[in-house]
Formats: structure tokens, C-alpha cells, sequence
């Protein structure tokens, strides 16, 4: 038996707010054969956020896709720090200056504490690069990666 009261953590978003996030990469990936994940942690401490938004990345297997053409969307809540990570396909297409101008219009909304809204805002920008340079096709693309946000520790 314990003295201490069980704590629930508290999650980072809503039910309606993930149901947002998630809604967001759906549509967007009916336009591409891309594929855009969510990454959410506590902390990032003692390692540049690229550098652990790769690390998941490569954890998760997204260089797996055909075209190399996933993105992935790290946020570490607590730490206050964000990356967006995009495979060699996406990466030679846009560049740094895309993945360096969406990161900050991500720390608007969430300067804002509007942390749903800034990845819903990111997933559409980068859905509709994706779609620009890897455009859906009905007849051969298959959703290679889950649709999900993955919750780290």
C-alpha cells in the first residue's frame, strides 16, 4: 500500500486537440505521397533538438518511405524546444530556409500557448510542399507510415 496519492500526468494536448493534429496530417497526406509524423516529449535537455528529432526519426523508421519523403515534427514541451526533421527526398527540394522559416512560425503559436494550432499550422505548410514536389498518385501511393502523433518520455 502506498502513502502517496497517485498523480495523473497531464497530457500535452486536448482529445480535440490531437484530433486536430491528426486531422491535419490526413488531409494533407490525401494530397502527397509524403508522410508527416508528430513527435511530443517532456524534455530535450543536453542535446539539440535536430539532433533528437533525427534520432526519433531514424527510430521510427521514416526513412523507410519510397521517396524519402517523410517529415517529422518534434516538440519537447517542457524544454520549450522544437525541430522539424525532413528525409533527403524533401530535404534537397526545399532546404534549410524552409525547415528554418516554419520553425518559427511554429514558436509564434506556441509563444502564443497555442501549441495544437502551431503544429496544425506547420503540418499544412509542409503538406503542401510535400504535395508541390511529391504529388499524390491514386493508382500506386500507399500510407507507408502511421498517421499519428507519437508521445515520447
Amino acid at each position: 500500500m502506498s502513502f502517496f496519492p497517485l498523480f495523473k500526468k497531464k497530457p500535452f494536448f486536448t482529445g480535440a486537440e490531437q484530433q486536430r493534429v491528426l486531422a491535419a496530417i490526413r488531409a494533407c497526406e490525401t494530397q502527397t505521397s509524403g508522410e508527416i509524423r508528430v513527435f511530443v516529449e517532456s524534455r530535450c535537455r543536453f542535446v539539440d533538438p535536430l539532433d533528437r528529432a533525427a534520432e526519433a526519426f531514424f527510430k521510427l523508421k521514416m526513412e523507410a518511405t519510397k521517396e524519402r519523403n517523410g517529415v517529422l515534427v518534434y516538440v519537447a514541451m517542457k524544454d520549450r524546444q522544437l525541430a522539424i526533421f525532413g528525409d533527403k527526398g524533401i530535404h534537397e527540394k526545399v532546404g534549410n530556409d524552409f525547415w528554418s522559416a516554419n520553425v518559427k512560425k511554429m514558436l509564434e503559436h506556441f509563444n502564443d500557448k497555442d501549441y495544437a494550432g502551431g503544429i496544425e499550422k506547420i503540418i499544412t505548410e509542409i503538406g503542401a510542399a510535400l504535395h508541390a514536389h511529391f504529388p499524390y498518385d491514386k493508382y500506386n501511393d500507399i500510407n507507408e507510415l502511421p498517421d499519428d502523433i507519437v508521445f515520447g518520455r
